[in-house]
């Protein structure tokens, strides 16, 4: 890439991470002299970034950064020696590339942590990080199981660290555009809310290409692995991990969690009392152990029902991917933002019209059924059109980054610390574990934790 140092292949081959025989798993706490114990500065000083994990969402990642000022990629490990190569390019001259996470957070220069890995190794390195006294950006879902996020929040507390989320959208314009809607009342009682996922491809369903020059060379199976079940070698469980249930929760972690994220912050909601859900693999059958069709009922104590549902087998999607309904309208929310009035005309006539026929006319004539029922008889109450917002600006992948940059640089909680990131991740696992047992899953709101 212009303007990017490119390393010498046998030099990097040298400080490359795949050669390492250390796995991530059991990764100690470093705290020996050396590793900052906290991170202060003023909101001008420079924040060095260090990136566990250097695949293509955290290349995503690196490439927003390079927009933002006042930052810099420092440190790199992944367990795929081509993502390395391409990410020193990226990242620029600064980027060092180390064996293993371990390496990464001992360097007293790096001050905040990029956690882009499958969801198997989050906690590890989650619990790692904080422990070594620096600040968090995990990518979503925060946990692999409902119990892991117990064990992030207090490592938090404990820790007095930053943790952000990496569910971007609650960075966007659009929802909270969308929040102040619903908070204002213009929606009326929310009473449901439909959100829908729809894909119908290979790459769709996780069927990722692999790297041609992906070997036992190039390829750390042992830090891959981490604590997950002792495999065979294998390429298609490496580069396609989210189609396996040793590495991630299907679509309920990867695309539900999108949807319950934002659903939760708009709402103000917190987590569902009550979860039925129903999973099957239809097609991919070959590729994965986990379904490719996924639906959910949630009932809210907020007062709102909830129906998710994602398929990987046709890409038709109602406009918005979210609907939320209320008595009042209806609020659409995607890629943009539309506010649909319900125009609501009651018409009883053809009820009236059994009735005797002098009660009849004198139902017909009373002015108040006059305002607002029977349009064959009178034009309907005159509600205004419809109101479309568009996003404009920077992406909420930016946006969110600058609010954990800032959160870093402030102290401040960020917009979805752990406490959002557990939620949303356990309603995902909740999904899962009612799908695959076909019953229905609880949570216990005074403990904050799944019902037994």
């Amino acid at each position: 890439m212009p303007g990017k140092s490119r390393i010498d292949r046998r030099e990097f081959i040298r400080r490359s991470a795949a050669t390492g025989a250390a796995a991530m798993t059991g990764l100690r706490s470093r705290t020996e002299a050396g590793t900052r114990a906290s991170y202060q500065a003023s909101p001008n000083a420079r924040i060095n970034l260090g990136f566990i994990g250097a695949g293509a969402r955290a290349q995503q990642l690196m490439q927003e950064l390079q927009q933002i000022a006042g930052v810099e990629i420092v440190a790199l490990c992944d367990a795929y020696r081509g993502r390395l190569e391409r990410a020193v390019e990226r990242a620029g001259k600064a980027a060092k590339v180390y064996r293993d996470a371990n390496e990464v957070l001992a360097q007293r220069d790096v001050d905040a942590v990029f956690v882009v890995t499958p969801d198997h190794l989050h906690k590890s390195q989650v619990l790692a990080a904080l422990a070594a006294g620096k600040d968090v950006y995990c990518e979503k879902p925060m946990t692999y199981t409902i119990d892991d996020g117990r064990e992030i929040i207090e490592a938090v507390k404990k820790s007095e660290r930053v943790l952000q989320v990496g569910s971007q959208g609650v960075s966007s314009a659009i929802q909270t555009r969308a929040k102040e809607i619903v908070m204002s009342g213009k929606l009326g009682q929310v009473t449901m809310i439909r959100a829908t996922f729809a894909r119908n491809s290979a790459g769709g369903a996780w069927i990722y290409p692999i790297p041609p020059d992906a070997s036992r060379e190039t390829v750390n199976w042992e830090m891959f692995l981490g604590q997950a079940p002792k495999r065979e070698f294998s390429l298609e469980r490496f580069f396609r991990w989210r189609c396996y249930e040793d590495y991630s929760g299907g679509v309920a972690t990867d695309l539900f969690v999108h949807l319950i994220t934002t659903i939760h912050f708009v709402m103000g909601a917190v987590m569902p009392a009550t979860v039925v859900a129903l999973g099957s693999l239809d097609r991919w059958k070959e590729t994965r152990d986990v379904p490719d069709t996924l639906n959910a009922v949630l009932q809210y104590p907020e007062g709102f029902t909830l129906n998710l549902s994602a398929t990987q087998n046709n890409e038709y999607q109602s406009e918005g991917g979210v609907e939320i309904l209320g008595t009042k309208g209806t609020l659409q929310l995607g890629d943009t933002l539309r506010l649909i009035p319900d125009n609501t005309v009651d018409d009883n006539g053809w009820v009236v019209d059994s009735w005797p026929r002098a009660l009849q006319e004198a139902y017909v004539k009373d002015p108040k059924v006059q305002e607002k029922e029977m349009p064959r008889r009178w034009p309907p109450q005159v509600i205004p059109g419809g109101e479309t917002w568009l996003p404009r600006g920077r992406s909420s992948t930016y946006t969110h980054l600058e609010n954990f940059l800032k959160s870093v640089r402030t102290r401040q909680t960020p917009i979805e610390d752990a406490v959002a990131g557990h939620h949303a991740a356990s309603v995902a696992h909740m999904i899962n574990l009612a799908a695959k047992g076909k019953k229905t899953v609880f949570w216990d709101k005074n403990g904050d934790r799944m019902k037994a």
